[in-house]
């Protein structure tokens, strides 16, 4: 197809070809309003004549433009240009290749590439199906992976604006045969897991560099898809995980209830399979790496202990055993309580008591002394007078001596 202009809209200035297919052609244009490049997909001119075409090209292209996501090509503008009779679209211009181009140049690509391709192709088409957009031709030529690694879908809403309308009633195929999902090939209304079966026929060839139905026409390709399942990815690709080739084959599985139910969960599935896990459980298999055994060293505490039942009540449940505290420390022992020490007497009765004391024996001396010397110096009856005095005397001194004592002790 080719154009007699250089500008459509009066504002897109084409400058070169980007690519060709059966309903379109993608210029590379200059927009000479927003001083951008843009890439312009020029749709064939018969299908301006189509009604039923126009009204709905104009309804999905407005569900289109209203995509905003890091993983679908943004549409920027469309509308017919009548100096060209055709309708066109304009949309983000990707610097890069498509998918494709990649299978052309290099036949498959490594795991680790095609399933970042996948994984993102997945996230793109989640967040349109959860806006209502079914994107219905899902297949290499329409995955952009861009000079930085981003991958983007591009065509939302083309597939849909040309169903049913009067290109489908003359023979013309929907989208390529080889990517179509059995409900398609069917002629029955496609929903979203219809592209979960397109990506997973994308990613099948990303991996191994083949298609897993080769098939001449419709009918061939829903007979062959009937009656034969494809060679596990993991046969034709041995450094494909057999985990990965069990999720690539799910989303091809033919009755759509068995295909993953959304893009994310094929994503998580996809990364999950690749990394060797099980992506239904998200577990590692038993005995790999990611499987982790507790050392032996590691004995089981009080509180995780598990006590075995006896053999001879296998028979019967087990009582309940009661749990055995873990040991508590004992406290330290308390000290005993301490007497309350005595009041000290004050120092001046202890005073007073001392001095009586000494008082009373130095009397007591004296009068002895007083005594030895009247015996000594005195005549008999002297004596016995002095005798009675000396005794009248220390008894009347002894009766002072304990009154004075009785009255400071007191």
């Amino acid at each position: 197809m080719t154009t007699n202009t250089t500008k459509i809209a009066g504002r897109y200035r084409l400058e070169r070809r980007l690519g060709i297919g059966g309903m379109s052609t993608v210029q590379l244009a200059f927009d000479e309003r927003l001083q951008r490049y843009v890439a312009v997909k020029l749709l064939a001119e018969h299908l301006a004549d189509d009604e039923s075409f126009v009204s709905r090209f104009r309804r999905e292209a407005l569900a289109a433009a209203r995509l905003v996501h890091p993983n679908i090509v943004q549409v920027f503008d469309f509308g017919f240009d009548k100096t060209a009779h055709q309708h066109f679209i304009v949309m983000e211009h990707v610097s890069g290749q498509s998918c494709a181009e990649l299978l052309r140049d290099r036949g498959h690509l490594e795991v680790d590439e095609a399933v970042s391709i996948i994984t993102q192709a997945c996230r793109g088409l989640d967040y349109a199906h959860r806006n209502g957009v079914v994107h219905r031709d899902v297949k290499p030529g329409n995955l952009l992976v861009a000079d930085t690694g981003v991958v983007k879908l591009a065509d939302f809403g083309i597939a849909r604006a040309t169903d049913q309308s009067s290109i489908t009633q003359v023979g013309s195929v929907l989208g390529t045969a080889a990517y179509l999902a059995p409900e398609q090939a069917r002629g029955e209304e496609a929903g979203p897991r219809a592209d979960i079966y397109s990506l997973g026929v994308v990613s099948y060839q990303l991996l191994s560099g083949r298609l897993p139905y080769e098939a001449a026409s419709l009918s061939e390709l829903a007979l062959r898809q009937q009656r034969e399942s494809p060679p596990p990815l993991n046969q034709l690709n041995p450094s494909v995980p057999p985990e990965l080739a069990r999720v690539v084959a799910t989303a091809l599985a033919i009755d759509q209830e068995d295909r993953p139910p959304d893009g994310l969960i094929l994503a998580d599935a996809i990364r999950a399979g690749a990394q060797g896990l099980d992506p239904r459980l998200g577990t590692a298999p038993v005995g790999t790496r990611a499987t982790r055994v507790l050392p032996a060293h590691q004995s089981a505490t009080a509180a995780t202990r598990v006590v075995p039942a006896p053999v001879a009540n296998a028979g019967r449940p087990a009582p309940a055993r009661r749990a055995t505290p873990a040991p508590v420390a004992s406290a330290p022992r308390r000290a005993p309580a301490r007497q309350p020490a005595p009041v000290p007497e004050p120092r001046s009765g202890r005073g007073a008591r001392r001095m009586l004391a000494f008082l009373m024996l130095a009397l007591a001396f004296i009068v002895a002394v007083v005594v030895a010397v009247v015996i000594v110096t005195s005549t008999q009856k002297t004596v016995v007078q002095a005798r009675n005095v000396a005794t009248n005397d220390v008894q009347t001194a002894i009766t002072d001596l304990q009154n004075l004592i009785s009255q400071y002790t007191k």
